[in-house]
């Protein structure tokens, strides 16, 4: 889970430096994360025949999936990497919510502190705050909408994943995947002439398609087949951390002391976390 949410805090890089439009890099990360996976399982032979149960489950999760994508590759032009990236970080808390009311999971009372002062540290991380301050902040609420609506696809996808512990986490994905680039296909004809590839767009995609999702999933999805929905929480805070460190380091972002204040936050609340639940 913790490689898995590292190599999330890179996909916006990834996404920006393509240069295609968002619908054009969410299909090719669904087709070739899909055939990627599919190769995987051809070669391990680890197909499982889903369930007419099962498949429902699969459909579903496919749906929040791709459209989480959707959502939050778009926050990304409104409001940027670190901030979209931050805001969707609300998504712990709408899933703790979503598995008490759906499956009827505790809600971690004497570790939701943690949670909340980890929130706290991803709102000041986002510079919001900096940015209302000089009226600079137009337009960034779309962002934020798009993000936690992403948050909320995201929470749904990774409950439906649950369902599915009979069926191995590659071929999860792989179907989800391949459900997505079926789906997209007409919008991705249809935006046929407002893709350019360069050299470095092909690049982008295919470490986005073969890394960050064929590999990525199948680390985050035998996770949250092994994990309890509070630790799959606690630890999705790695990712915007990273993502924020990926501003730094590759776009030249210069965050402000509010800002430190906040990865130091979510840190601290990271690591109170776990410490808490290996206590438990």
């Amino acid at each position: 889970m913790v490689l898995a949410m590292a190599l999330s805090g890179t996909i916006g890089l990834l996404v920006v430096e393509s240069g295609l439009p968002v619908l054009w890099v969410v299909w090719l990360r669904c087709l070739l994360g899909g055939l990627g996976l599919a190769a995987w399982l051809l070669w391990s032979g680890t197909w499982t025949r889903p369930s007419r149960r099962e498949a429902l489950w699969l459909l579903l999760g496919a749906v929040a999936l791709i459209a989480n994508w959707l959502c939050l590759f778009r926050a990304y032009a409104y409001s940027g990497i670190a901030i979209a990236t931050v805001v969707y970080h609300v998504q712990p808390f709408v899933l703790l919510l979503l598995a008490a009311v759906l499956q009827g999971a505790p809600l971690p009372l004497v570790r939701l502190p943690w949670l909340v002062l980890a929130l706290v540290g991803v709102g000041l991380s986002s510079g919001l705050l900096e940015q209302a301050a000089t009226g600079a902040a137009q337009g960034a609420w779309q962002g934020m909408v798009l993000a936690l609506l992403a948050a909320s696809l995201y929470a749904v996808a990774t409950l439906t994943t649950q369902q599915l512990s009979r069926i191995a986490p590659a071929q999860i994905a792989m179907l989800q995947m391949l459900a997505g680039a079926l789906a997209l296909l007409p919008g991705v004809w249809a935006l046929r002439g407002q893709a350019v590839f360069s050299p470095q767009a092909w690049g982008a995609v295919a470490v986005l398609g073969l890394v960050h999702t064929a590999w990525m999933y199948t680390l985050m999805y035998t996770a949250f087949q092994r994990l309890p929905a509070q630790a799959i929480a606690g630890l999705s805070f790695i990712y915007p951390v990273v993502a924020l460190l990926v501003d730094v380091l590759w776009f030249g972002a210069r965050p402000q002391l509010s800002q430190w204040l906040g990865m130091a936050l979510i840190l601290g609340a990271l690591w109170a976390y776990r410490r808490s639940a290996r206590a438990a």
